[in-house]
Formats: C-alpha cells, structure tokens, sequence
C-alpha cells in the first residue's frame, strides 16, 4: 500500500484542509467538494487526513457495525447476533477511505449476487460493493463530475436515506451506508449535476499557488517525500500526531458546543441576504462553525467562526444571477463584509 503524503506538510489550500478536518470531527456536515486545477494536492490532502483519523470500534461484519449503534443502524446479522447475546463483540479497526473509480459498474458499487457462491454452493448470497466498505468512513471520487448518471442515482438515494436498498437478482438486502462523501475534480471538463452537487456539505476552490515562495516551497517537499517516502513521514510525524489529537479532542468537545441565538439569526440573514433555497445553507454553516469552534478548543461558536465556513457552506447554493457576474465566492464574501463589516 503506497505511503500517504503527510497532511501537515502540505503547504496552503488552508481552505481544503479546514474544510476536510471539520468534516472528520462532525460528517453531519455532508461531506467536501473539491473543484480545481490538476496536480494541486486534491487527492494527496484526503489521503492524508485518513491516515491520522483515530481506529474505530467495529463488528466483525462485512459492512464494519458500530456495536453501540441503534438497531435502525446495525446490518440484519449484527441485529439478529445483537438480539440473541444482547451485545456484540467488536475490534479496533482503521477508518476506512474508499475509492470510487470513474469506470467502475453499478455492481461493483452498490452490490450484487455472489456468483462464485451461486455456482459453487447454489447459494443466493450478497457480494457487497464499495457504499458497503465505505460505511462509518470516506468515499473518495475523483473526477466526480464525470461519474455516471445511473451510479449519480445511486448515490442521492444512499446520501439521503444512509441505507443501500438492492432490489436485483433475485435478492431484497438493506444495509447501512453511512459515509463522509469526498469529490474532487476540475470544472473545465464537465460540471456537476445540481441534484449531487447539492448533497456536498462544503465546496472548496483551489488554485495552483502563484507566490513564488510557496511554489518552490511545494516542490521542494514534495521531490523529498518521493525520494525517501520513509523518512520523510518520520520527519512529519510528530506534527501529523498533533492535528490526530486535535481530531480526537474536537470530536470529544463537539456535543458540549453551543450556537447562542445572535449567531444563529446572523446566520439567517446572510443566507436570506444571498437568496440561498432551503434551510440546508443555514444548517451546514451552523454544523461547520460547530466543528471549527470545536476544532479551536471553543464551548461557543462566534461570529468569526461563521464567517470562516461561510464561504464554502454557501457558494455552491447560490441562485444564478443574470445580472451578476460575479463568481459565487465573490458574492458570499461580498455578502459578509455588508452584513459583519471588515
């Protein structure tokens, strides 16, 4: 298995990676999207943070149950065990961080019948797919704005309801499906459908640095790791181990984080001043100012909080405005400094 480059060596895209750390302590938040130029460490940030996410406890089943989860929440063997022993063993396992390839079937993803099993045994049994080994961790898809519809479908039904329901072959399974959804892409070759678009708690821009100091600080690092990969985690390491700890703490502190109702209406009104559908803007700004206030070590979420995350909570949410021709990240930020000042 290739070394992941350390998450803290990567130098700028503070956005990206605020934006993937907050989605690490709360998923709630609905996950990251990540649009830009080829080669700026878009896949490198995301494998990076999996490699500092703390081991989980899990069920020894294929679809890795959480053993103090609900029943609503547990795969049908994990119930039956659950309903039988009254608890359920469990080991330590590494988050999982899935990928979902561009070419990959609709079998392959969402699951089908164990042909080998079938052939074998004449046994009807479910071969689980990738929303499967995905469960309670990240699915991963480059290039997500040339996915393919049908696998597109599958997605907004998974990321809606946290179940994968097949109806195929023979075969009437449901299982949890319960996922921190990461796409990465670059918006010159294709946009992506509003529909899955919209499910993308976060969207975050990244542009290849123009400061000639980062620049030449970027390849530096990066022509160091792949020339001894080995030593160069070892050299990071310490530091990779302090944003882990920072995740942990966050995650502890989060359910003890208040929203005091001067934060919440202020959030209102940026939303209602930009013309945002729906409430989910509103929600997600709330969630990721929840998690940053968390990630800072904070009981409470401030103005400051909100008007970090505000941004990629809301530029993807925006109406098209005929007689504007502003980019979206321009009309969020120009949105904040009317309503908070400089």
């Amino acid at each position: 298995m290739p070394i992941p480059f350390p998450f803290s060596a990567i130098v700028g895209q503070d956005e990206m990676k605020r934006s993937l750390l907050m989605a690490a302590v709360d998923p709630s938040i609905g996950g990251v999207l990540v649009f830009g130029d080829r080669g700026t460490g878009k896949s490198t940030a995301i494998r990076g943070l999996a490699a500092l996410l703390p081991k989980m406890r899990a069920v020894d089943c294929p679809y890795h149950c959480d053993p103090d989860a609900s029943d609503d929440y547990l795969c049908d063997d994990c119930r039956a065990k659950k309903a039988k022993n009254g608890t359920l063993k469990s080991h330590q396992i590494p988050v999982p961080v899935v990928d979902l390839p561009l070419g990959a079937t609709e079998d392959r993803v969402i699951g089908a019948l164990d042909l080998e099993r079938a052939l074998t045994k004449g046994e009807k049994a479910f071969e689980p797919g990738l929303l499967a080994r995905a469960h309670r961790g990240f699915l991963y898809i480059d290039e997500v704005n040339l996915l393919e519809d049908h696998l597109v479908d599958s997605l907004l039904d998974v990321a809606a309801s946290g179940q994968n329901i097949v109806e195929r072959e023979g075969l009437s399974i449901r299982h949890p499906a319960r996922f921190v959804l990461v796409g990465s892409g670059n918006p010159e070759e294709g946009e992506l459908r509003p529909q899955l678009q919209d499910r993308f708690g976060l969207s975050v821009e990244v542009k290849t640095p123009t400061d000639l100091a980062v620049r030449m600080q970027v390849v530096r690092l990066r022509d160091e790791f792949e020339r001894d990969p080995e030593a160069f985690v070892a050299k990071w390491k310490n530091k990779d181990a302090k944003i882990s700890r920072q995740i942990q703490k966050a995650r502890k502190l989060l359910p003890e984080v208040e929203v005091p109702d001067r934060t919440l209406e202020e959030t209102s009104k940026l939303c209602i001043r930009l013309g945002t559908d729906g409430l989910r803007g509103e929600l997600t700004v709330i969630r990721a100012a929840r998690a940053l206030a968390a990630l800072d070590g904070h009981q409470q979420v401030e103005i400051e909080h909100v008007k970090t995350v505000a941004v990629s909570a809301l530029r993807h949410r925006l109406r098209r405005d005929p007689l504007d021709e502003s980019s979206s990240t321009h009309r969020v930020e120009r949105a904040i400094k009317e309503q908070f000042g400089e």
